[in-house]
């Protein structure tokens, strides 16, 4: 486990991330994110030990990293937002170098760079010089060179950037087989990618924290209400009318003319949407209206982001989760105080 407590940085005045805590459990794949300059790379800078914190702390599986850096480093794999390879070497020549900055056995080595070379499949690039790979293999080595030595805590940050659609369904397949043995922060503007690897997320702005939780109850939480869209055949005016007048119709969000005499709506619901389309769907068929397709559109992770990121920031509990994500029981809070 790795347990961030009060993490603060400052670049002079200006600052960073604001006194954030929170945990990275054993086996998990927590979702980092955040728009461009919420602290996001400096959180991940500082849980690596590549960037000094101006307070707080950062345990590795129980070791100050602040205190016992080595120690602390030797659980972690960092693959920084730019892959840190040195573009005059040949592929094999920098894993190689690299397993022995982290003390690899010497004659462990070759075997452990062929195991990270095959697993993200850059073998057939092991001669070449690094600069004249493309963008895509220079992240796939700078990835392998995260995994050698195979460290428990794996911190990724943006792992598919440059990555074609193919190589980005492997790396995200090999991010989803590594929580097997080991615990990998992975941050992505791809929230579609991150909905498919993290059960769990972190989501931070101007350098706090506006929610910690599993993606399920977020969109729960968080999505809005749902939206039910429905193309009809018939009467515009009587299909808006009779929409408006169906119970827990809340209001029509849109009208598009797909062609003559056919219409799609765009309905937010206020209740159980099952029971709203299946009443909806009775009440058209009454006033004659044809039904030609009706779907339901849930709220998504891209929804909760956009949402949270636009809210005013406020103060997280000890557990992560924002006030806002567990409305505080007001008698309980009335009860406690009468208690202190």
């Amino acid at each position: 486990m790795i347990t961030i407590e009060n993490l603060t940085k400052y670049y002079g005045s200006n600052r960073a991330v604001n006194n954030i805590s929170f945990t990275i459990n054993d086996n998990e794949i927590l979702g980092f994110l955040g728009p461009n300059g919420a602290g996001k790379s400096t959180t991940m800078n500082m849980i690596a030990g590549y960037l000094p914190m101006t307070e707080g702390v950062v345990k590795i599986d129980g070791v100050d990293i602040s205190q016992e850096p080595v120690k602390a480093k030797k659980n972690i794999g960092y693959l920084p937002e730019i892959p840190p390879v040195y573009p005059d070497m040949k592929v094999k020549e920098y894993l190689s170098f690299c397993a022995g900055l982290k003390q690899i056995p010497r004659g462990k080595r070759k075997d452990e760079v062929e195991r990270v070379s095959k697993l993200l499949k850059i073998e057939d690039v092991s001669g070449k010089l690094i600069r004249n790979l493309s963008k895509g293999y220079k992240q796939r080595v700078g990835f392998a060179q995260a995994l050698l030595g195979d460290p428990k805590f794996l911190i990724l940050d943006e792992p598919t950037v440059g990555l074609d659609p193919n190589q980005v369904m492997e790396v995200r397949s090999i991010i989803k087989d590594l929580k097997k043995d080991h615990s990998v922060i992975f941050s992505s503007h791809i929230l579609s990618e991150v909905s498919e690897v993290c059960s769990r997320v972190i989501i931070i702005n101007k350098g706090d924290i506006r929610a910690i939780d599993t993606i399920e109850h977020l969109e729960s939480t968080f999505g809005g209400s749902l939206v039910l869209h429905i193309r009809v055949k018939g009467s515009k005016t009587v299909s808006a009318s009779v929409i408006e007048l169906t119970k827990g119709v809340k209001e029509i969000l849109s009208i598009d003319e797909i062609a003559a005499d056919e219409y799609e709506f765009a309905v937010r619901l206020d209740g159980d949407a099952d029971e709203i389309r299946t009443s909806l769907m009775s009440e058209l068929m009454q006033n004659k209206i044809n039904i030609v397709e009706i779907f339901t559109e849930r709220p998504n992770l891209e929804n909760v982001f956009i949402e949270l990121i636009n809210r005013p920031a406020r103060k997280t509990s000890l557990e992560g989760l924002l006030d806002e994500i567990v409305p505080v029981d007001s008698s309980a809070e009335s009860s406690k105080k009468e208690e202190n």
